[in-house]
Order: structure tokens, then C-alpha cells, then sequence
């Protein structure tokens, strides 16, 4: 479809200003807010021992999800790509179910499950605390970044195919072997992918994590808990837009390094 020039000029002035409007602005606010009083006081309110702890209990989840999710990931896409079997379009359902569940939801279920009342509720009474503590917290996390490793190794499993896995096995390769020689090699990107965006949508979470956790702090407070609660139990509006300059900014170098991987993915 040919436009004219002042049609282009004004879809992208829309978009522009659209883009604007919902991102730019109000990150420039919260920088802005941040800023505002120097950045010793902003170095300050992301040092104190609450900030610290926020920070380094959204790490552990991370250090934890991540592996979980990228065995869970590679087994799954292989069983879906390569696997025929019953039941497959209901796994590919229940991968996908994280993005159609509310988070909330999801915090919920595992009160349910997990909770003094719920399912497996005698593990605490054994002494293994699941909600409001950091297992909980995991299982939350990890449910909700399920499907990204699969679904960004997958269609590299389809388009690679399995000719080369096919012909490792005549030559008398065993699966591991045929795994860690041709397979992973070849997904490494798609898997690199999936593993970013699993850390920024495991750094970011609330909705699920909220619901299982204590919110603590110093417990069981992550960094978007630390925001939450200083803005709205703490009032310290100020302090809550420095801790979410602080997550903005791991995010935007989690942001920087997914787009160093798609343009060096593209260039092979």
C-alpha cells in the first residue's frame, strides 16, 4: 500500500505521541522525582539495609527461577517439537496458561494449595514454610515465567529441524551426546532469549509475588514489594520512586542486553 507523505507524517506523529504520552512520560516524571533532591539523596535511599535486602532477595528468586525454567523450557520444547504423543495440545495450553491468568489468580491458587489450610498444608506444620516465605515466592515467580524459554526455543527447534540429530544417531552418537554437541548449540540463541526475558519478567513481578509473600522488610520483600510499600504503607514517595529508578534500571540494561542479542542472532 502506497501512502502519501503527509499520511506517513501524520501515522507517525501519532504513534510518536502515543508512545510518548504512555512511556516516555512517565519514566521522565519518576526520573525527574528521583532526581530532584541530588543523587546523594537517591544513592542513600537505595542503600539503606531494606533497599539492600529488596535487592538481593529479587537476585536469589531470579538465580532460582532461571535454572528451573531453563531445564523445564528445553525438555519441554523438545517434547512438543519432536515428540508426538496424547495429550500435547493440552500441554500446549497449560504452557501458555501464564499469560492468561492474572498473576493474582495465581497467588491465590498457591494459598490454596500450600497454605496452613490449603492442599499441602502439613508441610508447615512440619516446619517447612511455603507461603509468606521464599519457596512461595519461587513457585510464584516461576509460574509466571513458564512459557518463555519454550515458547523462544521452539520455533528454533522447528526451523532447524532434526537431520542433524537423525545423522548423529546413525553415526552412533547417544542423546546426550547428540544434546550437547548439535541440539543446544543450535538453540543457544533462542535460549539466551528466552533466559532475558525470564529475568526481566522475574525482576518485575508483583501481582503473584504479593500474595504469597509477607512483605517483610528485610524478609521477604522484593524490590517491587519495596516500592509498594513505600509508596503506599510508608508514604515515602520519594523513596519509592528511587527503588523504582533502581529496578527501571536493571531493567533497562536487561532491555540493552536482549537487543544486543537480536541484532548479533540476526547477523549470524
Amino acid at each position: 500500500m502506497n501512502l502519501t507523505w503527509p499520511t506517513k507524517i501524520t501515522l507517525r506523529t501519532v504513534a510518536l505521541a502515543y508512545l510518548f504520552i504512555l512511556l516516555v512520560l512517565p519514566l521522565i516524571i519518576i526520573l525527574w522525582r528521583t532526581f530532584g533532591e541530588g543523587l546523594g539523596a537517591f544513592v542513600e535511599s537505595i542503600t539503606t539495609p531494606a533497599a539492600i535486602s529488596a535487592l538481593q532477595l529479587s537476585l536469589i528468586i531470579v538465580a532460582i527461577v532461571v535454572p528451573v525454567n531453563v531445564i523445564f523450557g528445553i525438555v519441554t520444547a523438545l517434547a512438543l517439537v519432536r515428540g508426538r504423543f496424547p495429550g500435547r495440545t493440552l500441554v500446549q495450553g497449560i504452557v501458555d496458561l501464564p499469560f492468561a491468568v492474572s498473576p493474582v489468580v495465581v497467588g491465590v491458587a498457591l494459598i490454596l494449595l500450600w497454605g496452613a489450610n490449603g492442599w499441602f498444608g502439613g508441610l508447615e506444620s512440619a516446619g517447612f514454610k511455603v507461603i509468606f516465605g521464599l519457596p512461595g515466592m519461587v513457585i510464584a515467580t516461576i509460574f509466571v515465567t513458564l512459557p518463555f524459554v519454550v515458547r523462544e526455543v521452539e520455533p528454533v527447534l522447528h526451523e532447524i529441524g532434526d537431520d542433524q540429530e537423525q545423522a548423529a544417531a546413525t553415526l552412533g552418537a547417544s542423546g546426550w551426546q547428540t544434546f550437547w554437541r548439535i541440539t543446544l548449540p543450535a538453540i543457544r540463541w533462542g535460549l539466551t532469549y528466552g533466559v532475558v526475558l525470564t529475568v526481566a519478567r522475574a525482576l518485575g513481578e508483583f501481582g503473584a509475588v504479593i500474595m504469597v509473600s509477607s512483605a517483610l522488610p528485610g524478609k521477604s520483600q522484593t524490590l517491587t514489594l519495596l516500592v509498594h510499600g513505600r509508596y503506599i504503607n510508608d508514604h515515602n514517595t520519594f523513596g519509592a520512586y528511587s527503588a523504582a529508578t533502581l529496578l527501571m534500571g536493571i531493567a533497562l540494561v536487561t532491555l540493552l542486553f536482549m537487543t544486543l542479542l537480536e541484532r548479533k542472532r540476526g547477523a549470524k
